[in-house]
Parts: structure tokens; C-alpha cells; sequence
């Protein structure tokens, strides 16, 4: 086949967080190579997502459920995306346009309905949803019972399922035993050309970020399962130890009025997706910020860009508000200590938090960190090691999940057990070994996303596996269509039936 497909990206939420960076990047590749590619999404703030979700090149089509909460007092979160997800499907029933491809991703409850489109549905697991929901309850398991039916069934609806790694493939084949169909691997990859840009070194939030500290940078969205705390346990350890050492050498004593921990000229960085109307990223970070406190490291926040004041108190009190280029042109005194032209901003700071960070500012820390640290376990891939080593910049990561796969531990970076002690030593490792060295395992790792994780190869799978699905005839089977919707309805009802007794 080569005539050129009709494609609609189907996503809940496009953010910020490595399944919208690959919905973008697949988008972008799919349009490069002459394809139409439409977004569809129930929820898209133009102050929190990738630019070119804003900037035109990719049209993006919001569908508003208002009447639909994202949850009910704090939970419920599942039933209520599930009753988003179908306003989203019936939206894109009723534009009136064919498409040849529907590209659906996070939430398979919308197959059923987005059949009757007649479109070739692909579907791509990131990985399975009820394995990273808790289950811990009696009313947890019963709640969780339906909608974890709902994943297993809807998914084998799709007429092609892709997951991102082989461990997620391994996983899927565990937790959805009725499925038959192996899924076929899909590894994400990076649009290059992207990262590729200088740093825009008269941006105010990236002057900020000047230092003369050799960085430490993790970059995660704010939430409990990427264990975010570790990196800040195994920098404090290395830290302190780093100290001991240097106060044994020059017999200074550690009770000094700065403290030893101030002495090692080093910094982290701890940068994320962070979005305040979810309660778990607002708790987390103040979590986070109050843990790094309490180790005796001097911590900051520093406010989003453009931030609302609602937002902002957010945010742990003595957050810092970033500047902007108007406040440079103004010379405002507010946040004298940070826009005033100190050579090295992060002097009074161990950890520096940034919640909903620029891409330039990432593009900024990428190209200056001596080492990122990525500490999530089963991490089904992780684009940010991807990031990393592109960048030059050698990763430390947990030893399972996806980073097993593209992490060469010992030559682009280390592969450790989800221990402070062994992140410690690794860090120890990066930081202090010789500048050749660390140019070699930078430099592997460049070449190692070069040549096995471009946006052009991905593009050109993609392309593919769109193509054989488009050329077989459709799975569609109408009448479990009508079956797997009104088992959602039963669902709703079973759910507010757990609602008021439990």
C-alpha cells in the first residue's frame, strides 16, 4: 500500500510524561512522511504540554467533559476517566470523518465505541493499568475487579496491539492471560533534530540554573511509584560522605557554621511533570521538599513559569518564583538573589526542585549535568535515560524494567539494585572519575541512541505496522462492541454501589 493514511490519535490527557512525548513524536514522524494526523484528547493546558502540541504542527482537537469529573472527592479516578474516555470516542464518532487508523493509547475502554468508526483500531500498551493500581483492600479488589475485566477485554479488541519493551511484553503475556496474541515491540524513540537545538542562554529560567556545581539530575513526574526520595537518599549519602572525606583531609571540623554537606560542589536537580489538579504530584513534591529538609540539605522550589496564584499556593511556602524576561527588562528587586548577575545561582542549594520545568530548561540540564539518576522500578521503558545519553550524559538507573534495554551498564551509564547505598557508589563512580573516562561513556551512549533509537527508524516501523494492519480486513465484531459497552454501564453501577457501602 502506498497511499497515504488518515490517521486520529486517540489520548486522555496530553500533557507533559514520556506517553505524551511518544504520541507526539509518533505524530510528528507519521505527518514527516506525508501522512494526516489528527489529535484527540479530553484535557490539554497550553501552559503545561510540548510545544509543538501548541505551535501548530500538530492539530489537536480538545473534546471538553466538563459534565465528567477527573474523580469524585479524590477517587473513584478510574470510573470517571473510563465515562471520559467514551464522551472522547462519541466526539470523534460524530466529526464525520473516515479515518484509515485510529491510534489509541493508556485506555482501551474507548475500543468498543470507536469500531463503529469502522476504522483500524492500533493499540499501544504502555503497560498494563490494573498492574500499577493498588489492590491492597478488600473494597480496592472488588472496585478494581470490573475495570481490570474491562482493560483485559477491550484491549484484545484492538486489530494490532504494540507494547514499548520486552519486558512490558513479557508482562503483558502475564497479566492477560485470555489474550493469545503476543503484541509486537515498539520501542520509542526520540526526535533527535529536537534535541539538537542550543540552549536559549538569554532565558531567564535557565540564568537561574548557572552554577559552577557539577549537577545531578533526575527527571520524573511527581509521583510516589518513581521513587524519587532514593535519588535524594543516595545524593545525600554521597554527599555526606564526600564531605567526611574532605574534612578528614583538611581536619576542619564538621560542626562548621555552613555545614559539610555545603563544601562538596554539588547540586541536584530534581525536575518533573507536575500538574496541580493532581493531588498526588501537589502531596509528593511537598513530601519530597520536606524529606530533603529534614536530611539537612538545603532544598528550593522554583515556581513554574506562568504559574496562577491558585496554583501557586500549591506549592511549598517559600517557593521561588521564576523570572521572566520581563522582570530582567524591569530589573524587579523581588527575586533580587536570583535574577541579580551572580555567576553561580545555585551556591546556597544541595537540591533545587523544578515542578513543570521549560524544555529549554531541560535542554539546559541535559547538556551540563555530569550524571542523571532515573529510580523507578519496573519502569516499562523510560524515555529519560534515552534523553540522557543522547545528550552526552552518562545515567544511573534501577536494574529492571526497560532500562535493562537500553542502558549498557558499565558503558553508557550503571545498573544498580533500588538501594541508596549502591546508587551512592554509582554516583560516586560518574563524579569523580577522570574526564577521559566520562567522555567515553558519554560518547557511547550518543552513538548508542544515534543509531538505534532515532525518530526516523521509529517513524518507518510505525509506518509499517500501520500499513499491514490497514491492508487486513477489520476485527470488528459489533455485537462485542455493544456487549463490552454495556458492561462499562454495569461497571458504573457496580462502582457507585462500592462507592456507598465502602
Amino acid at each position: 500500500m502506498s497511499d497515504k493514511l488518515n490517521i486520529a490519535f486517540v489520548h486522555p490527557n496530553l500533557g507533559i510524561g514520556g506517553a505524551e512525548r511518544l504520541v507526539v513524536d509518533a505524530a510528528i514522524s507519521l505527518k514527516k512522511r506525508g501522512h494526516r494526523v489528527v489529535i484527540y484528547t479530553m484535557h490539554h493546558d497550553l501552559s503545561h504540554c510540548f510545544e509543538e502540541t501548541r505551535d501548530g504542527t500538530l492539530e489537536v482537537r480538545v473534546v471538553s467533559s466538563w459534565l465528567i469529573p477527573s474523580s469524585i472527592n479524590g477517587r473513584f479516578s478510574i470510573f470517571c476517566s473510563v465515562l471520559r474516555s467514551l464522551a472522547l470516542a462519541q466526539r470523534l464518532g460524530n466529526d464525520g470523518e473516515t479515518y484509515d487508523i485510529l491510534f489509541v493509547d493508556q485506555l482501551s475502554a474507548p475500543i468498543p465505541m470507536l469500531k463503529y468508526t469502522r476504522a483500524h483500531i492500533l493499540f499501544y500498551c504502555h503497560f498494563p493499568d490494573y498492574l500499577s493500581a493498588p489492590h491492597n483492600t478488600v473494597s480496592r479488589k472488588l472496585y478494581r475487579m470490573p475495570f481490570d475485566l474491562l482493560e483485559e477485554f477491550t484491549t484484545g479488541e484492538a486489530d494490532e496491539i504494540l507494547v514499548n519493551s520486552r519486558f512490558t511484553q513479557d508482562t503483558f503475556r502475564k497479566a492477560f492471560p485470555y489474550l493469545t496474541r503476543i503484541p509486537k515491540v515498539l520501542m520509542p524513540a526520540l526526535n533527535l533534530q529536537k534535541y539538537d537545538v542550543p540552549v536559549d542562554t538569554e532565558d531567564p529560567s535557565v540564568s537561574v540554573l548557572r552554577t559552577a556545581k557539577k549537577l545531578v539530575v533526575s527527571i520524573n513526574r511527581f509521583e510516589r511509584k518513581k521513587d524519587i526520595g532514593l535519588a535524594i537518599d543516595a545524593f545525600d549519602l554521597f554527599v555526606s560522605r564526600t564531605a567526611s572525606a574532605i574534612a578528614q583531609e583538611s581536619n576542619t571540623s564538621s560542626g562548621s557554621e555552613s555545614g559539610p554537606k555545603s563544601t562538596c560542589g554539588f547540586c541536584l536537580v530534581v525536575a518533573g511533570g507536575w500538574d496541580p489538579r493532581v493531588s498526588e504530584n501537589v502531596e509528593h513534591l511537598k513530601e519530597l521538599y520536606a524529606h530533603a529538609r529534614k536530611l539537612g540539605l538545603r532544598a528550593r522550589v522554583m515556581a513554574p513559569q506562568g504559574i496562577s496564584a491558585e496554583s501557586r499556593r500549591l506549592l511549598p511556602e517559600d517557593a521561588t518564583r521564576t523570572p521572566t524576561i520581563f522582570d530582567m527588562l524591569a530589573g524587579e528587586k523581588e527575586n533580587s538573589s536570583i535574577v541579580d548577575n551572580a555567576d553561580d545561582k545555585l551556591a546556597s542549594v544541595d537540591v533545587l526542585f523544578l515542578p513543570s520545568f521549560t524544555e529549554n530548561q531541560r535542554t539546559h540540564l541535559l547538556s551540563v549535568a555530569r550524571c542523571v539518576v532515573y529510580t523507578p522500578t519496573n519502569e516499562h521503558l523510560g524515555i529519560v535515560p534515552l534523553e540522557a545519553m543522547y545528550t552526552k550524559t552518562p545515567v544511573i538507573a534501577v536494574n529492571s524494567g526497560g532500562p535493562r534495554e537500553t542502558i549498557q551498564n558499565g558503558k553508557t551509564g550503571y545498573l544498580c539494585e533500588p538501594d541508596k547505598e549502591e546508587f551512592a557508589v554509582a554516583l560516586a563512580r560518574v563524579l569523580t572519575m577522570s574526564d577521559a573516562k566520562w567522555q567515553a561513556m558519554a560518547d557511547t551512549g550518543h552513538k548508542r541512541v544515534k543509531d538505534e533509537f532515532s525518530l526516523d527508524r521509529f517513524g518507518e516501523k510505525l509506518e509499517n505496522v500501520m500499513y499491514e494492519t490497514a491492508s487486513r480486513p477489520t476485527s470488528s465484531s459489533y455485537v462485542i462492541g455493544v456487549l463490552l459497552t454495556l458492561f462499562i454501564f454495569f461497571t458504573a453501577t457496580f462502582t457507585i454501589f462500592v462507592a456507598y457501602w465502602f
